[in-house]
């Protein structure tokens, strides 16, 4: 039987880099649109031998901005995956789609290409707000997306969210969610801000002091008000309907994301693309970060895929229990027990008896039948929790 593998491409151009985005990603010429395009074709082919014991269960084109793509661009790429990979029935495949830059006749190609789920990245109804972000659209360009999208067919979409954002309070946040639920969008990932170096917001609120030129900035929301946002979150969309299955993911029954589930899972997943990360067979590398040594590589008569990879780790048994266990306590349902044991041989009080026993007195994790999960506490302070699985 094959093994189960996931595809992340990574697309990394965008029309303008918003305020607060520390991806991978830089606005491009044509040209160079063009030459990476190529070039991940050839990585796709090059690599396919390397994967044939796999079927490919989910896609995810992020970046960046994939929809700024030609359509006819994104179809090459997945005509590529589907000639060089096997495909489970009924995969996933997933499009990152930024306002303003979808036409219907791109929407059109996507869905004959097999594209079934969109993420439309919003992160606010306020246009002030999305100013501020840095973001080239208005809700009203988010609106003219969304419906072009729902025109063509499209059944499964995921909206982004950004929530802390500065100037922000809970009225305004609420007005975004309530706007955003009443549209009923399959999920909603609602992220709270994080200010990130090399970032333009870095350089506001962490160098530099809040001014803008010479026009002062919004501060950021205070932990009170913090907590009042991240009440309207769960209390709106639960009002809506929505099932929250991660710390910063709700979806309508059904319509969990099948890829982010597999990162949570520590499912296989092959990176492709600049900067793309990977896990396979318990080793982690990724792509170089560095485009034109990228474009160098894959432009060569002869072409090595794994002449773009960079650092190369096996994951020791220690570090694979603890990606085990923070990254699974992400989920709401938590970690199975059964799971632990069968994947380590070993049970979970075993290696971490004495960090469980101490976080359930304090309130922080819970019992569910086969599961160890959060409480509502152990979300609020999340981070912490995560760090006791941590190897000190």
């Amino acid at each position: 039987m094959k093994k189960e593998l996931e595809l992340y491409l990574h697309i990394p151009f965008c029309v303008r880099k918003c305020a607060y985005c520390d991806f991978l990603s830089n606005a491009a010429e044509d040209k160079t649109i063009d030459r990476y395009v190529n070039a991940l074709i050839r990585e796709i082919e090059s690599c396919c031998r390397a994967f044939q014991e796999y079927t490919v269960a989910t896609v995810f084109m992020g970046g960046g901005t994939p929809s700024i793509l030609a359509g006819t661009e994104t179809v090459r790429i997945f005509r590529a995956l589907y000639e060089n990979f096997e495909f489970a029935k009924e995969p996933e495949i997933t499009i990152e789609v930024n306002p303003g830059t979808v036409t219907r006749e791109k929407l059109e190609l996507w869905k004959n290409a097999g594209i079934n789920r969109l993420s439309i990245g919003l992160q606010s109804a306020d246009n002030r707000e999305l100013k501020l972000l840095g973001r080239i659209h208005t809700f009203e360009d988010f609106l003219e997306t969304y419906t072009k999208a729902r025109e063509a067919d499209f059944t499964n979409i995921n909206v982004d969210l950004i929530s802390a954002i500065p100037g922000q309070v809970a009225a305004d946040w609420e007005q975004t969610l309530r706007k955003t639920a009443q549209l009923d969008p399959e999920h909603i990932s609602a992220y709270s801000l994080m200010i990130e170096e090399g970032t333009l917001f870095y350089d506001w609120y962490v160098k530099g002091g809040h001014r803008e030129g010479k026009k002062e900035v919004p501060p950021l929301p205070g932990e009170e008000e913090d907590r009042r946002i991240y009440k309207k979150t769960k209390e709106i969309l639960k009002e809506h309907g929505y099932v929250r299955y991660e710390i910063s993911n709700y979806a309508k029954e059904g319509y969990a994301c099948r890829h982010n589930l597999g990162y949570w899972e520590r499912k296989e997943y092959l990176g492709l693309g600049l900067g793309a990360a990977s896990l396979i067979n318990e080793q982690r590398f990724a792509n170089t970060e560095s485009l034109s040594e990228y474009l160098n590589a894959f432009e060569k008569r002869k072409v090595s895929y794994s002449s773009v990879r960079v650092g190369r780790e096996t994951l020791r048994i220690q570090e694979q229990m603890e990606e085990f266990m923070f990254l699974g306590l992400r989920k709401m349902e938590g970690v199975s027990r059964s799971e632990f044991a069968r994947k380590f041989q070993k049970e979970l009080e075993q290696v971490y008896g004495v960090q469980i026993k101490e976080l359930k007195e304090r309130g922080l994790l819970e019992e569910k039948k086969d599961f160890l999960s959060l409480t509502e506490f152990g979300i609020d302070v999340s981070n912490y929790v995560f760090e006791q699985f941590l190897d000190p």
